[in-house]
């Protein structure tokens, strides 16, 4: 469907967005505190693949700044459930992180998604769907109204993007949207079709609830290091 539009859902190494920044402890190197600070915003426990692709470093330095993190006392780690042959994946979190408020929060959006995933004929129409109600129940929720223009009615969706945590960068006529967060990063490397399809969905409704058009919007999943990207216009437009 023209509306549903998921340029791409596999993760090169290196691309796509970091989760939501946290507060750094010192004294840590750049890019070890780099590494804390994506381990503090996340909202579950993050596996050694999911940091190499975000972070665009090598897995070799991604972990062994983990253990450092972990024999610092910055971060712990577990085992994940067994999920078939071969050795569980190390599990990563920051002490004192907000996603240990959150557990339960986590794993359901997992396993909801795990879900969508398994049993959807149309896994990212579905999960559209249902981020386009989600959209325009946040936009309704901060009173939405029809903008005065559709400039002004994507930049309230930016607006909107950066409250729920995907910390957007947009041009000049918030028309292409760099997302450089991602609030659930570890689920969406798992199960992109669903988590990104929701996201799409998420600007859709908010787009709709502002007044605007969202013919063309589209959703280009670890688009390029650092982040996605997100059109709210046609490309051509």
């Amino acid at each position: 469907m023209e509306n549903n539009r998921l340029a791409r859902t596999s993760p090169p190494p290196g691309h796509g967005p970091r989760p939501s920044s946290g507060r750094v402890r010192a004294p840590l190197s750049r890019s070890r505190a780099s590494l804390l600070d994506a381990l503090l915003a996340q909202n579950e426990p993050t596996t050694l693949a999911a940091l190499v692709a975000s972070s665009g470093l090598h897995a070799n330095t991604v972990r062994e700044h983990l253990d450092g993190l972990v024999r610092d006392g910055y971060a712990h780690r577990r085992t994940a459930a067994p999920t078939g042959r071969g050795r569980p994946a190390w599990l990563y979190q920051a002490i004192g992180s907000d996603a240990a408020a959150s557990p339960e929060y986590a794993g359901l959006a997992a396993a909801l998604a795990a879900t969508i995933h398994r049993t959807s004929s149309n896994p990212v129409e579905d999960a559209t769907a249902a981020g386009r109600e989600w959209g325009q129940e946040i936009a309704r929720e901060r009173g939405a109204q029809p903008s005065s223009s559709a400039i002004a009615a994507r930049r309230e969706v930016v607006s909107l993007l950066d409250e729920v945590g995907f910390a957007p960068q947009a041009d000049a006529r918030s028309s292409v949207v760099r997302l450089t967060r991602c609030p659930l990063l570890e689920a969406a490397n798992k199960y992109p079709d669903v988590v990104c399809g929701v996201h799409l969905g998420l600007a859709q409704g908010a787009l709709e609830a502002y007044g605007a058009d969202t013919e063309g919007t589209e959703l280009v999943p670890f688009a390029e290091p650092g982040a996605c990207r997100l059109h709210l216009t046609r490309r051509d437009a």
